[in-house]
């Protein structure tokens, strides 16, 4: 009787919430069971617990990516190609759709299975990968150290800091505000006298070059009436007007995704670029579906969804072996650099580095960097008197043995000599590693096996399903960086020998205490 009571306030919630009818699944947990999956910003909250507010993974992506899909601890999945809603009520996962009746799918009795499964049928790997040099190399953005005030001047003199500092060359992101206005793509003259030669001077000291943009137009632009006359920009619902969106830096038209012309044309601006310019990639920003109300446009594909408008924003990448992203639906298992989301530069965004990458990792974006060392949240450095060092080291030491690093916040200008030299230093582990990193890379294109993994996943069912401090990279490293401040930590041991960073056997299982020196990262071989 209980439970017949509570699907039927379960049921009512969904209708009475939404004011339509929905197809409403509640899914009682089995034995110990958990869930991962939808929200990748969320996961320093999975497995979730017994209570999740309801997400609607068609109104809000929290600025990163969203996938219609949920795996569990005990082998079951769920997909589907629409967005759907979802909460956890006293433990049971509610699953509402306005789509279909969505039940969970069962692959085996471990998370392995679940992704394994879910990947092969529903996101298959493409067999390619991004360019190899942003696995061997780090990123560096310039957006933290410039902002809106991206220049010529500037953006040399980071650069050979970075090379008078002793850390590696790279990939180097020019960020937003160095073009005209949105939707051109030329440099601003009064900012950057001379791009191609800057661009050619970047090359010559190594780096590769990107740079950053968005599907937005700025209104009354040449470009914009250009735009508006091909019928190339989103429409606001019912009229042949331009829609205008509100996002984070202002009001703007913006490109029609959904329009395979439109983004030809597009494409085309930025071949032209990288010829005029140098240009090797691009940064590609914005579309999130958190900027945009559902029904109030008319898309040229007249089935789009602004989900829709947001994957093919991502697959525009694509078409640019250098790329990024930060926002996108589905996609899983594609040859596109996925980002964290900006978080603050606070111990408590530093601890949901790992389980937020690991979230990202199954739910198929493989290729995915951990955000900004010390937080790409520009406002929390604002005013800042004195820089928690410990913490901008730590970050470092986080970045360093997963698939990807990015530096923006300049090490050298906020840490001592002494600190900055050990970021430095962990640049270079993550250069010296990334044959294996690569290599991990390539077997996730060929086989949808995450890069870096949960511990449940490679020890299922042996009391790490909590684990959000410790994971492995590959089936071979087990990796325990300090996410909080001091110098010690305990590390739980899987069976097995592992042979730790200074040369020490242990025999798992084993709970250890480990002393953990700033200059320290904790990490552990598995021995055959």
């Amino acid at each position: 009787m209980k439970k017949t009571l509570l699907l039927l306030v379960l049921l009512g919630y969904c209708v009475a919430t939404f004011g339509q009818t929905v197809f409403t699944t509640v899914i009682p947990p089995l034995k110990d069971e958990r869930w991962w999956g939808g929200v990748v910003v969320l996961g320093h909250q999975m497995p979730f617990g017994r209570q999740l507010a309801m997400q609607d993974l068609s109104r809000n992506n929290r600025n990163n990516q969203l996938v219609p899909f949920m795996l569990s601890s005990a082998g079951r999945y769920i997909w589907s190609e629409y967005p759907f809603r979802f909460e956890i009520k006293d433990g049971n996962l509610i699953v509402c759709s306005e789509n279909e009746k969505l039940e969970p799918v069962s692959a085996g009795t471990t998370l392995k299975e679940a992704q394994l499964a879910a990947s092969k049928k529903y996101f298959p790997p493409s067999g390619q990968i991004p360019e190899e040099k942003f696995f061997s190399l780090p990123q560096y953005n310039t957006w933290i150290e410039l902002m809106y005030n991206q220049n010529q001047e500037d953006i040399m003199n980071y650069a050979r800091r970075v090379l008078e500092n002793d850390f590696p060359q790279g990939v180097f992101m020019i960020d937003d505000n160095w073009q005209k206005y949105y939707g051109n793509f030329d440099f601003k003259p009064e900012k950057f006298p001379n791009p191609k030669l800057m661009t050619d001077e970047l090359h010559k000291m190594g780096f590769k070059v990107m740079l950053w943009i968005a599907p937005y137009v700025s209104a009354d632009s040449p470009e914009y009436r250009i735009l508006e006359k091909k019928g190339y920009l989103l429409k606001r619902k019912g009229t042949n007007q331009p829609a205008i969106i509100h996002w984070w830096n202002g009001f703007s038209a913006c490109y029609d995704t959904t329009n395979p012309e439109a983004m030809e044309y597009l494409k085309q601006q930025l071949r032209t670029n990288q010829e005029k310019y140098g240009i090797d990639g691009f940064k590609f920003d914005g579309a999130d579906i958190s900027y945009m109300t559902p029904g109030e446009y008319d898309f040229y594909d007249k089935e789009a969804t602004p989900n829709v408008f947001m994957e093919k924003w991502a697959e525009l990448g694509l078409s640019f072996p250098y790329n990024e992203l930060r926002a996108c639906w589905k996609l899983g298992g594609q040859a596109l650099v996925q980002r964290l989301g900006d978080k603050d530069y606070s111990w408590n965004a530093t601890q949901m580095l790992i389980p937020d990458m690991l979230a990202a990792g199954l739910l198929g974006y493989y290729y995915t960097c951990p955000d900004m060392i010390g937080g790409g949240q520009y406002s929390a450095f604002l005013d800042v008197k004195e820089f928690d060092e410990e913490l901008i080291v730590r970050s470092c030491q986080i970045h360093a043995l997963m698939p990807m690093m990015q530096f923006s916040v300049a090490p050298w200008r906020i840490l001592s000599k002494e600190n900055a030299a050990i970021c430095a230093r962990y640049a270079h582990l993550h250069n010296e590693m990334s044959g294996y990193i690569l290599e991990l890379a390539k077997h996730a294109s060929e086989t949808g096996e995450p890069i870096i993994r949960p511990m449940e996943y490679e020890f299922p069912h042996q009391g790490f399903v909590e684990c959000k401090d410790q994971y492995m990279l590959g089936d071979k490293y087990l990796i325990a960086p300090m996410v909080t401040s001091g110098v010690q930590r305990t590390v739980k041991l899987p069976k097995g020998k592992w042979k730790d960073d200074r040369g020490q056997v242990f025999r798992g299982p084993k709970v250890i205490d480990v002393d953990v020196p700033l200059d320290r990262l904790p990490y552990y071989e598995k021995i055959k």
